[in-house]
C-alpha cells in the first residue's frame, strides 16, 4: 500500500483499535474483553506485533503500555489465540527485564528447573499429539530395514530420555527371521540420571528376551560431546538417532561471521556431488545460496559453521549407515525479531491449535506442555540472543543442504516407513502426512510442522 506521491504507508494497530492510544492505560472497556473469540484473537495478533515492534526498538515504555493491554485479554487457560498470546506476552516482557541485568538475574535466582518435570512434558506432548511418536516408529522402521541381516549393530541417540522408542526396536529386532543381532546404543544427555534410568529399562527388557545388549551412557551436552567417547568398533553397522536436537549446535557459532574457505570448498563438493554448475545451482535457488539462514551459523558461501560443520563430519567420519533427523519445519533463526516472531506465531499458533482439538483446555497436563515445552520454547526464540538461543529451528530446505555439504546422501523413507506413520495418526483429526524428496513432513492440516529425513555415509569420489 502507498501514498498517492508513491511513499509507502506503514499500517499500524491504532488504524484498527484507534482508542488504544499509548495515552491511554488499564482497564479495558467492558465490551472489549466480551468480544468473540475469532474478533479477539485479531485485536491480539496486531497488539503483539505493535508491542514488539516497541520491545524491538527499544521504547520501553511504549512497550510496557502494550503489554498491559495485551494483558488484558490474553489468558493461559483461554481459548488458543488467547493461550498463545499471554506465552508471547510473557516472551517480550523477559526480553524487556533483560536490558537489567542485575533485575533479571535476582528474579530469576530461585528458579529451580526440575529434569524429571521436563521430560515428563515431552512425554505428556508425545500423548497428546502424535508428532513424536511418529518420528519413534519411523526412525525404528528405517534402523530395521538398514539393519537387515547385520550381526552387530550400533545406535547412537543424540538425546537419549526416551525409553519407549528403543524397547519397540529391541521387541522388533528379536523379531527378526535370522535372530537378533548384538545391540549396542550410546545414549547422550546432560543429566546422569536420565541415562541410568533409560539403562535401566532397555537392559530390563533385553534381558526379558535374552538379547545381547549393551548401554553406553555419556553424559554431555551435545555441543560438548567428545566423538571419540561413542567408541565406535569396527564391524559394527551404525545407525545415529537425532530427535529435535541438531538445531542447538547452530547457537555457538552465533558470533562468527567471517568468510570461510572451508565452506566454498564443501560447496564445490555438493556441486560435483550434484552435477550441477554454480551458476546452474545460484540460478535454481540463489536465495538459499547466499542466505540459508539470515542468523544462521551456517552460510555455504559466507560465513561457516565450526560447530556444526564439524560435528556434522565427525559423524560422517563415523561412516554411519544410516542417520534419521526429525526436526521442526519452521524458520526461528531469522536475522530479526520481528521476523522471528512472525513465524513463531504461526508455527505456535498450529501447535496450540493441535491441543485445542485433541485436549480439553482444562487438564493440566495441557497447561504443563503449554507452559513448560510451547512457552519455554517461545521465550528462547523471542527473549535470547547469541548462545543462549538454542531453539533455532531451520526448515527442511536447508537441513538438506547442510547434510549434503557434510558429505551425506539422502535416503528415502520407505512405503512401511510411510505406512506406519499413516497408522500413528488414525484416531486424530486434522494430522496429515507428506512426502517430500524421500523425506516425510507431518502437517496440521496443512501447516508442516515437523520433518523426518534419514541419510548415509556418502564417499567423495
Amino acid at each position: 500500500m502507498a501514498q498517492e506521491d508513491g511513499s509507502p504507508v506503514t499500517s499500524s494497530p491504532l488504524q484498527f483499535f484507534p482508542w488504544l492510544s499509548p495515552g491511554m492505560g488499564s482497564p479495558y472497556p467492558t465490551w472489549l474483553r466480551e468480544l468473540k473469540s475469532e474478533e479477539r484473537g485479531l485485536y491480539l495478533i496486531q497488539l503483539l506485533y505493535s508491542c514488539a515492534n516497541h520491545v524491538a526498538s527499544g521504547s520501553i515504555e511504549n512497550a510496557n503500555i502494550w503489554l498491559d493491554h495485551i494483558s488484558q485479554l490474553a489468558s493461559p487457560d483461554g481459548d488458543t489465540m488467547q493461550r498463545i498470546a499471554a506465552y508471547f506476552n510473557e516472551a517480550l516482557a523477559d526480553r524487556m527485564l533483560k536490558a537489567w541485568p542485575g533485575l533479571y538475574k535476582a528474579l530469576n535466582s530461585t528458579k529451580i528447573t526440575s529434569v524429571s518435570e521436563e521430560i515428563l512434558v515431552k512425554r505428556l506432548f508425545c500423548d497428546l499429539c502424535p508428532f513424536l511418536k511418529v518420528a519413534y516408529v519411523v526412525t525404528n522402521q528405517a534402523i530395521v530395514e538398514a539393519m537387515e541381516g547385520e550381526k552387530m549393530v550400533h545406535i547412537i541417540d543424540l538425546h537419549s530420555c526416551e525409553p519407549a522408542q528403543w524397547i519397540y526396536l529391541i521387541q522388533t529386532l528379536n523379531a527378526r527371521p535370522e535372530g537378533p543381532p548384538h545391540l549396542r546404543i550410546t545414549g547422550i544427555h546432560e543429566q546422569k540420571e536420565v541415562l541410568d534410568q533409560m539403562f535401566h529399562r532397555l537392559t530390563e527388557e533385553a534381558g526379558n528376551l535374552n538379547i545381547s545388549f549393551q548401554f553406553n551412557p555419556i553424559v554431555s551436552k551435545l555441543e560438548n560431546l567428545d566423538i571419540e567417547s561413542l567408541r565406535v568398533k569396527t564391524g559394527e553397522a551404525l545407525a545415529v538417532c537425532s530427535v529435535l536436537q541438531l538445531h542447538s549446535l547452530l547457537a555457538a557459532d552465533d558470533d562468527l561471521r567471517r568468510k570461510s574457505p572451508l565452506a566454498s570448498k564443501n560447496l564445490q563438493k555438493v556441486l560435483h556431488m550434484n552435477k550441477l554448475t554454480l551458476g546452474e545451482w545460484l540460478e535454481k535457488d540463489p536465495i538459499s545460496a547466499y542466505n540459508l539462514s539470515p542468523d544462521s551459523a551456517l552460510s555455504p558461501l559466507s560465513s561457516g559453521s565450526p560447530k556444526m560443520g564439524s560435528f556434522l563430519t565427525s559423524l560422517w567420519g563415523l561412516s554411519p549407515k544410516l542417520m534419521v533427523i526429525t526436526e521442526q519445519e519452521s524458520n526461528h533463526n531469522g536475522h530479526t525479531l520481528m521476523d522471528r516472531i512472525m513465524e513463531a506465531l504461526n508455527f505456535y499458533g498450529a501447535l496450540f491449535d493441535c491441543l485445542e482439538s485433541t485436549v480439553p483446555r482444562s487438564p493440566m497436563e495441557r497447561q504443563k506442555v503449554e507452559k513448560m515445552l510451547f512457552g519455554e520454547e517461545i521465550k528462547n526464540i523471542i527473549a535470547c540472543e547469541g548462545t543462549e538461543r538454542t531453539e533455532r529451528h531451520e526448515k527442511l530446505e536447508k537441513w538438506i543442504l547442510r547434510l549434503e555439504l557434510a558429505g551425506f546422501g539422502r535416503v528415502p523413507l520407505s512405503y512401511h516407513g510411510m505406512l506406519q506413520a499413516r497408522r500413528q495418526l488414525q484416531g486424530y483429526e486434522g494430522f496429515k502426512i507428506k512426502e517430500e524428496n524421500g523425506c516425510l513432513v507431518i502437517c496440521w492440516h496443512d501447516r508442516p510442522l515437523f520433518s523426518i529425513s534419514a541419510w548415509r555415509f556418502r564417499r567423495y569420489e
